[in-house]
């Protein structure tokens, strides 16, 4: 996946069956979709490949509980059985994570022990093993540092744990092989009609100011909480259909919850769920869910939710996690579709998938569990509406690239593995090696930082840049991984 072998690719064909625009979960997986069915497909990311929500979820791969309590039985049964798909197609970067429910009143246990046998149940062969119920002794030896005063046992249970931003580049790696072509930090500009249907688009090429037009029978527009933004390029007088909600996450160091069990905190103040998740030797905590009027491509974590991760993981846990101890803090933007509820943890995580008069199909909504259930049908979508060959989805059973070669370290600054990530995985920033080739940002703020000049030195050389590029880079960096410290 070189990104010079991309343009010129782009270059040498004059029409596209399929332009998908958006480089997240659902865009590469429609592009992944597509060109396995063999269409010529080709997609723009505007910045990098799951720069923005992609790259910033809890890392799970899971049916829901939360929408079980809610009664969306519906999300629940496509995204058990898509959390088993994901499984068996990406095994070197998902895995099966079990998860505390940790009971502390009288009721908890039969409450919670029903809820998770049904979703056991609602599983079926996808299952990833059976919930039990654990007594006080056996809870505390799997999570020794959760808070013993009046801890009664706890629900074991099992679910899907995932590295979000490399299965994306994993994604994009799988379109390539079919024959797609990916570009990041291609912006689309403009749309190309004729009789006011959609005959392609207009995109530039950000790295080197060159403008291109394609054409294609038939356009996705897959940006998540960009969405409005390309419906407006379509109708200037659309009415809005993005409610973006901010959900935060704080890292901290294994000692908070050392083994290798999840803690799912069933209820907070809000209604939300909350989580404490290993993650590459560090644990997640998070996440929250908080309405905001703006879609900004770096959203900042507030006050507010900060305080809220650090008190409600105090209530559960030991040793109660400072705001010192947070090595990283990373915000990430939901599309959520506007429903008629104001409260964002109640508005629809399905997808949707909707075509305008222009025939521009948009689809947003989702979670990255069911990203291919969403691929599938954009994309049947796109062949009905479109009058494309019909053919047969095949990603059911297809293993994604990657899946029998070693992992990459998520903190690797070995000067072979920046130099492969530049040349076969399009990383083009010294940002997009340290956030999402690698993990360092999220994992350890401020080793990212101190790592950053090493890795723009070896990108330089590789790309053929100058010291000025390195400077730059590094400045640019530095700044950007300002919101990922927490101050004391």
């Amino acid at each position: 996946m070189n990104r010079s072998l991309m343009i010129s690719q782009l270059e040498s064909r004059q029409e596209w069956d399929i332009a998908i625009i958006g480089g997240g979960a659902t865009g590469l997986g429609a592009a992944v979709d597509a060109a396995s069915r063999g269409f010529k497909t080709i997609l723009f990311e505007q910045h990098d490949f799951a720069s923005g929500t992609s790259s910033r979820s809890t890392k799970l791969v899971h049916g829901g509980v939360r929408y079980l309590q809610q009664g969306n039985i519906k999300l629940v049964m496509e995204a058990l059985k898509e959390r088993g798909i994901l499984l068996k197609n990406a095994p070197h970067l998902a895995h099966n994570q079990t998860f505390l429910v940790p009971n502390y009143k009288w009721w908890e246990s039969p409450f919670y022990g029903i809820g998770l046998k049904i979703y056991d149940w609602m599983a079926g062969k996808l299952g990833l093993g059976p919930s039990r119920f654990l007594s006080k002794e056996e809870t505390l030896k799997l999570a020794p540092t959760l808070d013993p005063t009046d801890l009664r046992g706890a629900i074991l249970y099992h679910d899907g744990q995932f590295d979000d931003a490399r299965l994306a580049i994993n994604l994009a790696q799988t379109a390539a092989q079919y024959e797609a072509v990916v570009l990041n930090y291609f912006p689309v500009t403009g749309l190309l009609k004729a009789q006011d249907k959609i005959q392609g688009i207009t995109v530039k090429d950000q790295l080197t100011g060159k403008q291109y037009e394609i054409k294609c029978r038939a356009l996705i527009n897959a940006t998540g909480v960009f969405t409005d933004s390309i419906l407006e390029m379509d109708d200037p007088g659309h009415e809005k259909m993005i409610a973006p909600s901010q959900g935060i996450h704080l890292v901290v160091d294994k000692e908070f919850l050392p083994g290798d069990t999840a803690i799912l905190i069933p209820r907070t103040d809000d209604g939300r769920v909350l989580f404490a998740v290993p993650w590459h030797d560090k644990i997640v905590l998070g996440t929250t869910d908080t309405p905001v009027e703006q879609v900004v491509a770096e959203p900042v974590p507030m006050e507010e939710e900060i305080r809220f991760i650090l008190k409600h993981t105090a209530l559960y846990l030991s040793r109660d996690p400072q705001r010192s101890d947070v090595r990283s803090m990373f915000a990430g933007l939901r599309p959520l579709v506007k429903g008629k509820s104001k409260k964002t943890a109640a508005l629809s995580r399905d997808h949707l998938i909707m075509v305008g008069d222009s025939k521009m199909i948009t689809i947003t909504g989702g979670k990255w569990t069911t990203y291919r259930k969403m691929a599938e049908d954009v994309i049947n979508t796109a062949i009905k509406e479109n009058g494309l060959p019909e053919k047969k989805c095949v990603t059911f059973d297809l293993h994604l690239y990657g899946y029998d070669l070693p992992v990459p370290s998520p903190v690797s600054v070995t000067p072979g593995d920046i130099r492969r990530s530049v040349q076969e995985e399009m990383c083009m920033m010294v940002e997009d090696y340290l956030s999402r080739r690698t993990r360092h940002l999220l994992l350890d703020a401020r080793a990212a930082v101190a790592a950053a000049p090493a890795v723009a030195a070896v990108m330089a050389e590789t790309l053929g840049r100058d010291k000025e590029w390195v400077e730059e880079q590094v400045k640019a960096f530095t700044s950007l991984a300002k919101n990922y410290i927490l101050p004391d």
